[in-house]
């Protein structure tokens, strides 16, 4: 049901389980001190569910029974990791349950749990505290104005890499000395709002980019500080669509040019060298990849100190990942380590760009269930959300837990979990076992909040979703559903 989005307050009450929990639930209690999702082995671990088709490994490295589907749930709102628990057998956003949210602003929509953001957040920053450095939160990955507030109010800056996502930023309250400027396409209106802002830095891509950037410096009489994204031929080993520091990628320049631009920038009066960076792919499990693009580039930099060119700031980009699935990515903090112990004797500030680590795990898709149906021994279940609203499973063949918002107890069915698009690649799941649902029943796709939302589209004339943040007991629309109104806006009915 696509209801109207009001505010509205939840009657749920605190209360404690008065039985103690069983052993396999205790590793989870203990889990629940360390970052929203991103330690997590999976958000189906977090909530305390098992798959049935194999021993799952969950914290600690426990081996919980495969034919359990639902574990004992937590306690309460504040044990779980990433900001959705169970209570009662009910799916809750810390306070708020996720069906009351969904009887009030109809479904599909987006669920974030605003806890889960701050914390992520506060984790990943905390965890480069022995070196200045700049925690730069990477727009593309959720660009909503609401959460890019909750990251300025925490002392974030933000990576953009469109005009577009520099109005964003601008109009959440972002510094514009907080904020650097990516992407190898940067067209001349979007770098003269930049100028104009006067932003902390352009990562320039190319030498045609550095040319252009010096024109318009000049043409509107101001200083660019420029910071060469250098590409260090890096395999980051993730999946090749969001693979992007190998010599074929599009993005960056050659190390071996490097110096060669720095020395142009360098005798430029409204080109300032102001850093250099790397970015060298998203979701990437490994600590390896990172040190080794990191030692390239501090090899670099003290060739370029030797020449005379001075790099005051040191991008290291993003692509920290987040458990989907059995993904095993570092923590934070081991992220950091590695990281601190190659650049702690550089004089540079550190800047990072994470995006995915800090929104992924903070929100769920949550979609009702049409009809069910088999072909044949092929069984589907029919959802009202689709590629459009979460195109990750269609484009990338990207794994979403998808749990129940209500454990029933009706056993376990395995089927694809598809949309209403017109198209065989509208999925969410495929072949997975799952609560044998009916019609009506909610289900929440887990890990939503990184790259979901952002790359929703019309496809179909399907109108997007509404996006809702919760906080504690109180819920917030952050972005209204469209209606098919706003399909048709800015076209003209009438052809020539």
């Amino acid at each position: 049901m696509r209801g109207a989005a009001t505010q509205a307050m939840s009657d749920v009450v605190e209360e404690r389980q008065q039985r103690r929990c069983p052993p396999a639930a205790a590793p989870l209690r203990a889990a629940a001190r360390r970052p929203a999702g991103i330690v997590a082995r999976s958000s189906h671990t977090a909530l305390g569910i098992a798959r049935r088709s194999r021993l799952a490994s969950g914290p600690g490295g426990l081996q919980q029974n495969a034919n359990l589907f639902l574990r004992e749930p937590l306690e309460s709102a504040a044990a779980s990791m990433n900001g959705f628990w169970y209570r009662k057998k009910r799916l809750y956003c810390e306070q708020v349950s996720v069906a009351k949210a969904a009887g009030t602003v109809g479904t599909p929509f987006y669920l974030y749990s605003q806890a889960a953001l701050e914390r992520n957040f506060q984790v990943f920053d905390s965890s480069f505290r022995e070196i200045p450095h700049l925690t730069c939160y990477a727009i593309k990955a959720n660009s909503n104005i609401a959460i890019l507030r909750v990251f300025r109010s925490l002392g974030a800056g933000f990576d953009i890499v469109s005009g577009g996502e520099l109005f964003r930023a601008l109009k959440a309250g972002a510094d514009p000395q907080k904020i650097v400027f990516s992407g190898v396409g940067k067209a001349q209106e979007e770098i003269d709002l930049a100028l104009k802002h006067r932003i902390l830095l352009f990562n320039v891509e190319s030498a045609a980019e550095m040319k252009m950037l010096e024109e318009r410096a000049r043409s509107v009489r101001k200083v660019a500080q420029v910071s060469l994204r250098v590409n260090p031929d890096v395999d980051p080993r993730t999946h090749p669509y969001i693979a992007t520091g190998l010599r074929q990628h599009k993005f960056g320049v050659p190390m071996e040019d490097a110096a060669e631009l720095y020395r142009i920038a360098s005798r430029s009066r409204h080109l300032r060298i102001g850093g250099i960076g790397c970015h060298i792919g998203s979701q990437i499990t490994r600590l390896e990849p990172f040190v080794d693009a990191v030692k390239k580039l501090k090899g670099l930099v003290a060739a370029l100190s030797a020449s005379g060119i001075h790099i005051r700031h040191l991008d290291l980009g993003g692509g920290l990942g987040i458990s989907y699935n059995d993904e095993d990515p570092p923590p934070p903090e081991a992220y950091a380590k590695a990281i601190c112990e190659i650049v702690k004797d550089m004089e540079c500030t550190v800047l990072l760009e994470p995006g995915r680590v800090i929104v992924g795990s903070a929100a769920i898709l949550v979609t009702r269930v049409l009809l069910t149906k088999q072909n044949g021994s092929k069984n589907f279940i029919v959802v009202d959300a689709g590629m459009n609203d979460l195109l990750r499973p269609s484009l990338y063949g990207s794994y979403h837990a998808i749990q129940p918002e209500r454990v029933n107890g009706r056993g376990l069915w395995k089927a694809d979990v598809v949309g209403p698009v017109c198209e065989s690649g509208d999925f969410l799941a495929r072949d997975r076992e799952i609560q044998i649902p009916k019609k009506g029943d909610l289900l929440a796709v887990m890990n939503a909040g990184a790259y979901g939302m952002v790359l929703a589209s019309n496809y179909n004339s399907r109108p997007r979703a509404a996006e809702v943040i919760v906080k504690e007991r109180r819920m917030k629309v952050i972005r209204r559903r469209e209606g098919f109104i706003d399909l048709v806006r800015g076209e003209a009915v009438n052809p020539l």
